[in-house]
């Protein structure tokens, strides 16, 4: 399984799509930035060739409202993101919480 490290956290590549998951890129997008620490779920999307992030939360999570929730997860993509475009679900492992 592909595992990614930032701002000492580890991430598992849970789900990919065409090839959706390019470390580089995703580094690049994520280096500068602490908003995605406290996401259960990083889930990337390469929609009008520019790579997007947005974090989903467990569905038991105190902090999960409708726009965020993982269970969502599949409307989501049908909604907001390019039609086929590739993309990647990254997971937290729960122990690093």
């Amino acid at each position: 399984m592909k595992t990614v490290e930032f701002n000492n956290l580890e991430y598992e590549l849970v789900k990919e799509y065409k090839d959706g998951f390019d470390k580089d890129d995703f580094l690049e997008a994520i280096r500068e930035t602490d908003y995605f620490n406290d996401y259960d779920y990083i889930f990337g999307d390469y929609s009008y060739g520019k790579l997007r992030l947005k974090g989903f939360y467990e569905s038991n999570n105190k902090k999960v409202k409708n726009i965020n929730n993982i269970k969502d997860l599949d409307n989501y993509i049908k909604t907001y993101c390019s039609y086929e475009c590739r993309f990647f679900l990254l997971k937290r492992p729960k122990k690093q919480k």
